[in-house]
């Protein structure tokens, strides 16, 4: 029986309503949540959730009223409680008070739905661990919110609110909190009472200062308040004794923060409006090693600049400067020195070239890193500014992710030129086709991310990467629903990467690539697989097919013997069990193979 007492507190007929037809959800998908305890209705266009959701655990199942006799794997009675309920990339509007109807619950995830409130039943929640409300029109958050105790993870990016009530102090389990991309003018002191944040987001609000509170945060390394309307940092978040890195982009600076016996390693306040670099200011940040000033109105780099003796990396973009001291070359790390945007008339091309030798004469004989034959300082030209140039000379890895752009820039592949890259990543961006990549680089690439872009389709150009001979990655927020069959000229592909798309069918084409050693199609919505084709992929070692709409597991998929990792949870087939599925993928394929008719 369950551990929670069957309508304990609760109305035994709590969550009926007659006036409105209940929107489908698969009876085999309820039936698997009874025995595995994990509900993934994420993606299916729900504008509410069913009764029957939320009295998964209250009623008795329909197959209880037909039939009368009970083998020992269909004991219904023997329900486990829901825990974990996905709910996300639907169109809620309104999340029920019956949610208390679910007091196991440790993970309910509404990201990406239309809720503009949250029920006070919420509170009930006691056993709830996480909590993910991101991408909604929350504006306010009701006060009983605050009494989860159990609660480590909490996640509000991408919603309305204003103001965040002093209560959230009271979730002192939290680890991982996200605010960002909200409309808040300001955080209460009490946010200084989530003492276990490593990581606090407060960027893209409209924030005009920081909380005192915060200070004491022992145990934050990164604080992010880009975007916002910053005009002062107090220098007491320097009593942050864990505080690494401190991003204060797009704000309204005029100096760097000052912050006494800082232990700051990355401090970036590029667009700002920092004119002057003060002494007194760099003298409290000497443990820094990188420093990104780009886009402010930085006249003069002062020769206290050498005062950063652990400099890695100095971002000075878009700036005013005319001129650089000398003693730049003295910060004996520095690696990375970016200038492109400045009325640099006192010096030309060549002599940033000398400048570029003479940090690396500047470096350690006894550093290994320094090699006389080649220096290990990257020195990028208005040209290179938007890429690791040394990286893609040296490690012949060329990434350009997370830019949100829409197509590529020519001077990306200009920074290339005649570069043999191997390893491509264009992931995080808003792409919507990939042809001119692939023409571009189509000669090298071993591995390309196409990740979390807006692919609708897949080029045939991609049919051209005859060296892709590692991995394909076309996973995340992109669209797509099938895939050529030109590629099958992949004949050097060894894993792909397709979750979280719009799949209905497994790829046909996929059948057809021997060398594929990794499939993984999980949270799509294919409905059915045909073994005696994988057979035939003698390497593939790694099959997942998590969280489709799978009702039938074919008892053939058995004879895959090459495969050693088969992932199944989360469809709705009744057979094999939820029990045996839990046992691990060699349970699986000898119970799979065991009802192959003879």
């Amino acid at each position: 029986m369950s551990r929670f007492k069957r309508g304990a507190k609760l109305d035994s007929r709590a969550g009926f309503r007659t006036e409105k037809e209940e929107p489908a959800v698969p009876y085999g998908l309820l039936k698997t949540a009874r025995k595995s305890g994990q509900l993934n209705l994420s993606g299916r266009g729900l504008v509410e959730v069913p009764q029957s959701v939320w009295r998964l655990n209250l009623d008795t199942p329909e197959e209880a009223k037909q039939n009368l006799s009970f083998g020992a794997d269909d004991r219904w009675w023997d329900q486990t409680d829901l825990t974990k309920l996905l709910l996300s990339s639907n169109k809620l509007e309104v999340l029920s008070e019956d949610v208390n109807l679910l007091p196991a619950l440790t993970v309910l995830d509404v990201h990406d739905n239309q809720l503009t409130s949250l029920p006070k039943s919420i509170g009930d929640l006691e056993h709830l661990q996480k909590l993910c409300l991101s991408h909604n029109k929350l504006k306010e958050l009701p006060e009983e919110l605050w009494s989860l105790k159990n609660l480590t993870c909490l996640q509000l990016q991408q919603n309305l609110l204003e103001e965040l009530p002093e209560g959230v102090g009271q979730l002192t389990g939290l680890d991982d909190i996200d605010l960002s991309n909200n409309q808040l003018t300001a955080v209460p002191d009490s946010l200084g009472n989530l003492n276990r944040l490593v990581k606090l987001n407060l960027s893209h609000n409209k924030l005009r200062s920081l909380p005192l509170g915060i200070s004491v945060m022992k145990n934050l390394r990164l604080l992010d308040c880009t975007h916002n309307q910053l005009e002062i940092i107090p220098p007491i978040l320097s009593q942050m004794a864990s505080l690494e890195q401190l991003y204060l982009r797009h704000n309204k600076l005029q100096f760097l923060p000052e912050l006494p016996s800082s232990r700051l390693k990355e401090l970036h306040v590029g667009n700002n409006l920092i004119e002057v670099l003060q002494a007194e200011h760099l003298k409290h940040l000497n443990t820094l090693s990188v420093l990104e000033l780009r886009d402010n109105k930085v006249k003069i780099l002062p020769e206290e600049i050498t005062l950063l003796q652990g400099l890695e990396r100095l971002d000075l973009v878009n700036n005013d400067i005319s001129s650089l001291p000398a003693s730049l070359a003295l910060l004996p790390k520095l690696k990375i020195l970016t200038l492109e945007g400045n009325p640099l008339r006192g010096i030309r091309r060549d002599l940033l070239t000398v400048i570029k030798m003479l940090l690396y004469l500047f470096c350690s004989e006894e550093d290994t890193d320094c090699k006389r034959d080649e220096p290990d300082t990257a020195m990028t030209l208005p040209s290179q500014a938007k890429v690791n140039v040394h990286a893609i000379k040296t490690l012949k890895t060329l990434d350009y992710s997370e830019k949100q752009v829409v197509c590529v820039p020519d001077d990306i592949f200009d920074a290339v030129g005649s570069e043999p890259v191997a390893s491509v990543n264009f992931s995080k961006n808003q792409l919507q086709c990939c042809e001119d990549v692939i023409v571009e680089l189509k000669g090298s690439v071993s591995d390309i991310n196409l990740g979390f872009n807006k692919l609708t389709s897949c080029s045939l150009e991609v049919c051209m990467l005859h060296q892709l001979a590692i991995f394909l990655f076309l996973q995340r927020n992109n669209l797509l629903t099938s895939l050529p069959m030109e590629f099958k000229s992949l004949t050097k592909l060894q894993s792909i990467t397709l979750s979280f798309n719009r799949f209905k069918l497994f790829p046909e084409v996929l059948y057809h690539v021997p060398t594929l050693e990794t499939i993984l199609i999980s949270n799509n919505q294919v409905v059915a697989i045909d073994p005696l084709q994988l057979k035939a992929l003698n390497k593939l070692s790694t099959l997942d097919l998590q969280n489709n709409d799978i009702m039938h597991v074919p008892p053939e998929l058995g004879l895959c013997s090459s495969l050693r990792a088969l992932m199944l949870d989360g469809n709705p087939f009744r057979s094999p069990r939820a029990a045996i599925v839990a046992r691990g993928t060699d349970a699986v394929l000898e119970y799979l193979r065991s009802r192959i008719p003879t």
